[in-house]
């Protein structure tokens, strides 16, 4: 009988333990060539399809995406292999966005509630960002602050503390640094996003 090192008998040991969680993985219908042919889309879910290299729309990590579009609509997505930054992979966020156009529970409509009313009611793009531009503009008029005492000084501080800004998710990079420099520019102090990834 030869002895073992140390070593060569954790190598033997984490083998016999990895065979036999692998045994009984497959004992239990686990089969990873099933797992996999349920995990991957289908080829015929995919025919005549147009594939579309894209972004992944959430984080700034900046992932590929391949999109598949039949007949106009969206189709599949999935991690593009050819990204060097997520190389066909995507976070659960990102395999996810395929909703993020086909949910019908997506609202597609700007709702308002007017003073003192309990309903909203649907109303057009154009007149939702009206009113959100006409609202902002008011606040920033009747707020605004040049200056400010500061342990007996005055100092220039061009701010309103009236309103703020706060992002979601789903915006990108791009919006994110276009709404930043605007609410800055308007003296907007208070500007949060949601947290990336």
């Amino acid at each position: 009988m030869t002895e073992l090192s140390r070593r060569q008998f954790l190598a033997r040991a984490g083998l016999a333990a990895g065979s036999s969680s692998l045994a009984s993985l497959l004992a239990l219908g686990l089969d990873p060539t099933t797992l996999r042919a349920a995990t991957v889309p289908l080829g015929w879910k995919l025919e005549r399809t147009k594939v579309v290299p894209s972004v992944c729309p959430y984080c700034a990590v900046g992932c590929g995406q391949l999109l598949h579009v039949r007949d106009g609509k969206l189709i599949n997505v999935e991690g593009n292999p050819d990204s060097p930054i997520s190389r066909g992979n995507l976070c659960p966020k990102g395999a996810a966005s395929f909703q993020l156009t086909v949910n019908p529970d997506r609202q597609t409509k700007c709702l308002h509630r007017k003073p003192g009313s309990t309903d909203w009611e649907p109303i057009e793009l154009e007149h939702a960002m009206d009113l959100i531009a006409q609202r902002v503009k008011q606040t920033r008029d009747q707020t605004f602050q040049p200056t400010a005492t500061i342990e007996g000084r005055t100092v220039t501080v061009n701010h309103t503390l009236a309103i703020a800004s706060l992002g979601g998710a789903t915006l990108d990079n791009e919006w994110n640094y276009a709404q930043a420099k605007l609410w800055r520019g308007l003296g907007g102090v208070f500007l949060e996003n949601q947290a990336r990834i």
